[in-house]
């Protein structure tokens, strides 16, 4: 079963095959299958015709996939503008909603661990 030109796992449950689709989370994909009036426990490959499309036209009415991609980089493209605190955040790859960084963040950051103890300094002799 395709939807929004993405594939879904035709082996794992529906609700977890639509969190395959960018900008449908777990809690949403619940959400589409509820309005659909379909088991969150049926497979892809299970559904008869009149569901698939019942769930292709829940889904095609969200925002989800380039729509989302291009709105979200649109965002990030205008605090860096503005040159707002969040948006220097974001061009200096460090976290941007507070988070500590002298510990935490080492993916963005680099495995950089910059402590007392890093690194012997040679000892000059007279």
């Amino acid at each position: 079963m395709r939807i929004a030109g993405i594939t879904l796992p035709e082996n794992k449950r529906m609700e977890i095959a639509l969190t395959a689709v960018y900008g449908i989370g777990r809690s949403r994909a619940q959400g589409i299958l509820r309005d659909a009036r379909i088991e969150y426990g049926k497979k892809p490959n299970e559904l008869s015709a009149e569901e698939e499309n019942e769930v292709r036209k829940i889904v095609e009415s969200l925002r989800i996939e380039g729509d989302l991609k291009r709105e979200v980089s649109s965002n990030v493209k205008r605090l860096k503008d503005i040159k707002c605190y969040r948006g220097n955040r974001h061009v200096r790859r460090l976290p941007v909603n507070g988070q500590r960084t002298k510990t935490n963040s080492r993916t963005v950051r680099g495995n950089v661990r910059k402590t007392m103890g890093s690194g012997k300094k040679t000892v000059d002799k007279k």
